[in-house]
């Protein structure tokens, strides 16, 4: 995949947003375990940066799913995981069916003003019986008058303390698990900062090993009143439409993963060439110079297989399967990297404030987030036929 000028104006321009108004406050945002959302997604939708993807006619710029690869991977330079991950939510994982199935109205409410960075958005998928176990969850709207009534609980949600809006999947009939799913989109406030809609309750906010500057909550809802307007596309189709959102997310997860392993690997060449032990640097042993290779050629694969996977999906291919080893490949050098050059920074890579410690902490989440590793390789399975496909 070749990146073109325009590719390469829009990556300089996130670069230098990323340099001036997010790294020099990522340490304060990790301590303080939240990121001012508002403020920063704000900055972003000015530049024109969180609706890459998105029709032009309600404030995106129509382009098509390599800039939106661009813009991951360039996330990768921010100094932790946290803050490129809600970026992530907003504009590639609570964005996608709503712009290519939501209503013009809709999307004059929603999308529009997400773009804009004027409203936070959120992915209500996840609940605490059901993870990667999509079909699995048990979040309920039922049908009184023009409205739809909501009951359930959401949890591991990224942005949701802040979020002003929810793209929520519930069971909306008692039909098939794969047939009885609707997407609805659910307001949490009553405006920017306002007070939470009636009936949602935010439980709680959890506090994970990781991803620190993300706010995750768990959130209850107790027949909270939408309009059924707010269905997306058409009911009953939620579940795959969230998996189409999947594709997306996954490709994306993967894509802002590149850099940040590309960091960690030149963090730890630059320490071994100072570091010295045993008369000469680190960086003079052979068994650091090799492992060293290895990572950056697993990097490399990565790259390229992602790469692939972008050129196909833009020309309108599946890439269920490319979308699901790419995840699986980030998850697992999520674990490798951050791991082996942590072990050469010795001490000092055991430290809170180190910055590939950091990554260590964070990129762990990849292997369990937007479908877990195994998960991954079910798809996988599945698409070589080596494992048989649930009966419809």
């Amino acid at each position: 995949m070749q990146f073109t000028h325009e590719h390469e104006q829009i990556r300089d321009t996130l670069k230098r947003y990323i340099d001036e108004h997010i790294n020099p406050y990522v340490d304060e945002w990790e301590a303080a375990e939240i990121f001012p959302a508002h403020e920063v997604f704000k900055g972003l939708g000015k530049l024109g940066l969180l609706g890459l993807t998105k029709p032009e006619e309600f404030g995106g710029m129509g382009l098509d799913y390599s800039y939106s690869v661009l813009m991951a991977e360039t996330l990768g330079h921010i100094h932790c995981g946290g803050v490129p991950m809600a970026i992530g939510v907003q504009t590639d994982m609570c964005t996608p069916a709503l712009a290519r199935y939501g209503s013009d109205e809709l999307r004059r409410q929603f999308l529009a003003p997400a773009i804009a960075g004027d409203m936070v958005g959120c992915i209500g998928v996840s609940e605490p019986g059901a993870g990667s176990d999509v079909a699995g969850i048990k979040s309920v709207a039922r049908k009184d008058g023009d409205d739809y009534v909501i009951s359930g609980q959401k949890m591991w949600i990224t942005n949701s303390l802040q979020a002003d809006w929810m793209c929520m999947l519930v069971n909306t009939g008692e039909g098939p698990v794969h047939k009885n799913k609707s997407l609805i989109m659910v307001p949490m406030r009553d405006g920017p900062n306002g007070q939470l809609t009636k009936g949602i309750e935010i439980a709680g906010k959890i506090k994970k090993i990781g991803m620190n500057s993300s706010d995750t909550g768990l959130i209850y809802f107790d027949e909270v009143r939408v309009p059924q307007r707010y269905l997306i596309g058409q009911e009953g189709a939620g579940f795959v439409y969230q998996m189409q959102q999947f594709q997306e997310e996954r490709l994306w997860g993967a894509a802002s993963s590149i850099v940040a392993f590309d960091n960690a690997i030149e963090w730890t060449v630059e320490w071994a060439q100072q570091r010295k032990m045993f008369g000469a640097t680190l960086a003079d042993q052979q068994w650091v110079q090799f492992k060293l290779a290895e990572v950056k050629t697993e990097v490399e694969c990565l790259r390229s297989l992602i790469y692939q996977a972008c050129e196909k999906y833009v020309a309108g291919q599946d890439v269920l399967e490319m979308a699901s080893m790419a995840k699986l490949k980030a998850g697992r050098l999520g674990r490798l990297v951050p791991d082996t050059c942590m072990q050469f920074w010795g001490g000092m890579g055991y430290t809170w404030e180190n910055k590939v410690a950091r990554m260590y902490r964070d990129t762990r989440l990849a292997g369990i987030a937007g479908g877990a590793d195994e998960v991954m390789l079910g798809i996988i399975a599945k698409t070589m036929g080596v494992a048989k496909r649930p009966e419809k």
